[in-house]
């Protein structure tokens, strides 16, 4: 049976690190962000901060920063009353008044543009919003979490990231593993994604043999938690008969390390035969073969000394 903290799957250190953070977080009002590759589950984690808190009796408003279209940044976050532009027909309150009194999750903090950050920051700053076609401004009470893929530092130093923003949103940083950096929960999330499907599809599902088990253990999932749901999902829906071999698994899955005779190598030069085999196993198809390896192409013609 899978372990649950705040509904979310793991036991391994990593996670009990970030089950730690949550309680931390959720014991203040101050904002948090939470950084980590997509699919790592970020909005469950500010969704346990949410329903562990305060706040709890109050809304969880979740927003993707990258989905709003410059043109309509202000009336979606802060609203607009009617008439204010063409189509305007009636009033419509924004993101921060639907969240007054709870919680405002911002996804993907990163990809907002310079535009939107600057809004954002006056209505973190003022605590109040004024909607588009109002000549007065109206107080906001809301705890604001921001997640993001991206290395915000990074961005900052490249003038993509206001610096003053980020010291706002930077109070409570919670770093969210990767999904191969805690591999003792990868068998529990199967097990759970395994009954899920099972209940929804109402019938028998096929097993796991040990050795698919195995190369899910090995798999580097570049897509983290929502590629192994994906694919657990895929696979109780398609294969037919008791048992889930490794013949029904991704061709990705099927490379496995296998360690050299020699011990004189050193570690580049273990990994530069790892990589080989790998290419050889997919062909040389070299995007095939990074998103085994969990590194980008770029890496990968890095690694083999290519420009």
């Amino acid at each position: 049976t899978a372990v649950k903290n705040f509904g979310i799957i793991g036991t391994s250190s990593p996670m009990r690190r970030v089950f730690r953070q949550i309680h931390k977080a959720a014991d203040t009002l101050a904002t948090v962000t939470i950084a980590g590759e997509s699919g790592t589950g970020k909005e469950l984690v500010a969704r346990a901060i949410h329903y562990a808190g305060a706040r709890r009796s109050g809304p969880f408003v979740s927003v993707n920063c990258a989905a709003i279209p410059e043109n309509l940044i202000e009336s979606e976050l802060f609203g607009h009353v009617k008439g204010a532009f063409t189509g305007a027909v009636a009033g419509r309150a924004g993101f921060f008044q639907i969240a007054h009194g709870g919680t405002l999750f911002l996804d993907e903090i990163g990809d907002a543009s310079l535009a939107m950050q600057a809004k954002l920051l006056r209505a973190i700053q003022d605590k109040t919003v004024t909607k588009v076609g109002a000549t007065s401004p109206t107080p906001v009470d809301v705890r604001l979490i921001c997640a993001t893929n991206r290395n915000l530092t990074d961005l900052i130093e490249k003038g993509l990231f206001r610096q003053d923003l980020f010291y706002r949103i930077h109070v409570i940083d919670i770093a969210l593993p990767a999904l191969r950096e805690r591999r003792e929960d990868i068998l529990p999330l199967v097990g759970h994604f395994h009954g899920k499907f099972a209940r929804e599809l109402d019938r028998p599902v096929p097993s796991f043999s040990d050795e698919a088990l195995g190369l899910l253990m090995n798999h580097s999932w570049p897509g983290n938690v929502r590629e192994l749901e994906n694919l657990v999902q895929k696979l109780v829906l398609m294969v037919d008969g008791g048992t889930i071999g490794t013949a029904d698994l991704p061709e990705t899955m099927k490379t496995r390390w296998t360690a050299p005779a020699r011990l004189d190598l050193s570690l580049v030069e273990q990994e530069a035969a790892y990589i080989r085999q790998v290419l050889d196993r997919v062909g040389g198809n070299k995007t095939q073969a990074a998103a085994i390896l969990g590194i980008d192409r770029k890496t990968l013609r890095r690694k083999l000394g290519q420009p």
